[in-house]
């Protein structure tokens, strides 16, 4: 019986053979992380809903072609990728970070805990309004890296560019944030422990 403790590769695999609660699960799984992801590249609600929907409909459609997924969460990220600029392109939209809103969408809690809340609360919504003034690429490798927990190869292949681009890439979103929002230096300096690995 498939239950939320399945791993992902138990549930590609069972979807595969036209297991609709599998194909469910991992619906409800990935739903929230993928619209936030989504939402980042084209701040356009319908728009990115309708994109995951696709997303969903062709995989049920192409189930028992799929092939093997080592990471099913990768797998979903770089298709969805590949859905938004198909709709904005043919919507003639172009890709950006979301400017109106006052916090990203989602989950921003840093990687790290304060004992007290509103001040965490208050250090989240500065990096998400630091994050906001960075070059769309610099933000999508960070919100990749950090927000999603990516290794540097599968962002290179989620974005179609090199390792060596989304590191140069990683490395001058966080020189411009250390540069530009000093208040955040604690939080950054712990980000960047993180970069190598």
């Amino acid at each position: 019986m498939i239950t939320e403790r399945q791993p992902d590769p138990f549930l590609w695999t069972a979807l595969k053979q036209g297991d609709r609660r599998a194909f469910a699960e991992l619906y409800e799984r990935y739903y929230r992380t993928l619209y936030n992801y989504g939402y980042k590249l084209l701040p356009d609600a319908v728009l990115v809903e309708d994109a995951i929907q696709d997303l969903y409909v062709d995989i049920w459609r192409a189930h028992q072609n799929l092939s093997d997924a080592e990471s099913v969460k990768f797998y979903l990220f770089r298709s969805l990728r590949r859905k938004i600029h198909r709709l904005a392109e043919k919507e003639n939209r172009f890709l950006s970070v979301d400017a109106s809103s006052s916090q990203l969408p989602g989950d921003t809690t840093p990687e790290f805990q304060l004992t007290d809340r509103e001040q965490e609360e208050q250090l989240t919504q500065q990096l998400a309004q630091a994050l906001k003034q960075l070059p769309e690429r610099q933000m999508e490798v960070v919100t990749l890296r950090f927000y999603e927990n990516f290794k540097t190869s599968e962002i290179a292949a989620i974005m179609g560019i090199t390792d060596k681009s989304v590191r140069n890439t990683l490395h001058k979103a966080m020189t411009h944030l250390r540069e530009n929002a000093r208040y955040l230096a604690p939080f950054l300096g712990l980000l960047w422990l993180f970069c190598s690995h």
